[in-house]
């Protein structure tokens, strides 16, 4: 047998031996912390945060764990004598019965110091296991690829279910105890009364929109709409600077980190720069003119405000990505690894409109912009933050007397509106009236025109058309339009509400 003979033989070997391996497991750890467990029941909270019933190999203690936990949360004790109840009563380990099993585990059972270092070393098992899983299934699929399953699919797929796997420590999905919700619920609340403002979500920095909305909320996906020369980017990108410039981070039991106040803003810019967009932040930060940075008719004082306000913001966590045309696909995977590198509490996208479906190019633009809603709407809830996203109007605005947008003028509106969890609509009645100035100074309607122009000069309503936490209704902004800045308005009376 000659040296390319023998090797392949020998990879035969080992292939036919890793076909047969046993999943990696410690049945020995989980018997030692079951029985912890049974002798001391604090040892349970030493991994219950982490470790759950799926997490161990053995279905018998699966179900021991299980039951034992149960009972433990409720306040009594979990024994082998108050355990077996809930255990069948026929079925046996070997020539031991469960309640013999039991009295064994506890009989031996060690240090309840021990407990969480056997948890953790049963959770990173569980983890080999569950990526055992997910390779055996992009091997299978690899070669026996579906036809409607590119491989830039699958690498979507995969990248998806490590993501989830990286998260959670599970992939699986499934029910959730209705009690661990309210536990979230309550979590949450608790959070709110913490944080500055007492906000549930992260406050945009505008105070009186934070009022009607109470901050951006996790998961929710926030469409925001409006005409050309509205300013609706300038109002995405005054939010998601004030979230990243407020950012402080605290750090978990676990090593990670966690925003406290502000977070960290991933920005898709299909329309603009990287550049542009950095530049309207300077400008609304600096009071130094965009156009006039742009031309370079800035003087030494100017410059000298723009070299300290870049350094500044070097410390700000906000990303940007400039890719244009991205697909709703590419934009999950992206921000699955924006999250696991650097982290991420808040993503803008804009606009909807610039995005292209995952599937095959159609001609249907409405089931794309569908396909993208509702892909959007789940990568909000799978990385548990809020996703602002920008969308155009419809022309049929400009037709009517009264240019306030409506819910139905949202293009291709059936899924942006459904998908939404809140609608909010930027309306500067400014730029309609400033289009309509008499050419003659001294016509009788110039001095009627010039009272309504000084009215609303420098103003910007916010209209919340859709909230699914709350009322709608509109909000009154200041807007800088030289600086492209929203802010609060000086006189809070302006405030509307609808209830």
């Amino acid at each position: 047998m000659n040296e390319v003979q023998r090797r392949l033989a020998t990879a035969g070997r080992e292939q036919a031996e890793a076909s047969h391996r046993e999943a990696p497991n410690n049945l020995e750890a989980e018997q030692a912390l079951l029985g912890a467990i049974l002798v001391n029941n604090d040892a349970f909270y030493r991994v219950s945060d982490f470790l759950k019933p799926v997490h161990l190999f053995e279905p018998l203690h699966r179900k021991i764990f299980e039951v034992a936990g149960d009972i433990i949360r409720m306040g009594k004790i979990a024994h082998p004598v108050t355990i077996k109840t809930f255990l069948p009563d026929d079925m046996k380990i070997g020539d031991m019965t469960v309640a013999q099993y039991m009295a064994r585990l506890a009989s031996e059972a060690v240090s309840i110091i021990n407990a969480e270092d056997y948890g953790r070393a049963i959770y990173d098992l569980a983890l080999r296991r569950s990526l055992i899983t997910i390779g055996e299934d992009m091997v299978n699929i690899a070669y026996d690829a579906p036809l409607d399953m590119p491989p830039q699919n699958q690498i979507e797929d995969a990248e998806r279910r490590l993501f989830e796997l990286a998260e959670t420590g599970r992939y699986d999905g499934g029910f959730q105890a209705f009690n661990d919700a309210v536990a979230l619920a309550i979590d949450m609340a608790g959070q709110a009364f913490e944080r500055d403002g007492h906000l549930s979500g992260i406050s945009s920095g505008i105070t009186s929109l934070d009022a009607r909305m109470g901050g951006l909320q996790r998961s929710d996906l926030i469409v925001l709409a409006g005409r050309p020369g509205m300013g609706k980017t300038s109002l995405a990108t005054n939010i998601a600077y004030n979230i990243a410039a407020a950012y402080e981070g605290e750090i978990q039991a676990d090593g990670s980190t966690k925003a406290k106040n502000g977070g960290v803003v991933g920005f898709y810019s299909l329309e603009m720069s990287s550049e542009q967009l950095a530049t309207r932040i300077i400008s609304e930060q600096t009071e130094v003119s965009s156009s006039k940075i742009r031309r370079g008719d800035i003087t030494e004082v100017d410059f000298e405000k723009l070299v300290a306000c870049s350094q500044m913001m070097q410390k700000v966590p906000l990303y940007i990505d400039q890719t244009g045309g991205i697909s709703i696909a590419q934009l999950s995977a992206r921000a699955r690894r924006l999250k696991r590198q650097r982290g991420l509490d808040v993503l803008v996208v804009d606009y909807i409109q610039l995005m292209t479906g995952s599937g095959k190019s159609s001609d249907n633009r409405v089931q794309e912009i569908t396909q993208i809603t509702t892909g959007l709407k789940a990568l909000g809830k799978e990385l548990n933050v809020p996703i602002i996203a920008l969308s155009q109007l419809s022309r049929q605005v400009e037709s009517r007397e009264d240019k306030r947008p409506q819910l139905s003028d949202l293009r291709e509106s059936g899924s942006i509106e459904q998908d939404a969890d809140v609608v909010l609509f930027v309306f500067r009645e400014e730029y309609y009236v400033k289009n309509l100035e008499p050419r003659d100074e001294h016509d009788p309607k110039y001095a009627e025109w010039e009272a309504l122009f000084d009215k609303v000069k420098g103003t910007a309503d916010v209209i919340i058309a859709k909230q699914r936490h709350g009322p709608t209704g509109t909000v009154k902004l200041a807007f800088q339009a030289e600086f492209t800045r929203f802010t609060d308005l000086a006189d809070p009376s302006f405030t509307q509400y609808e209830h």
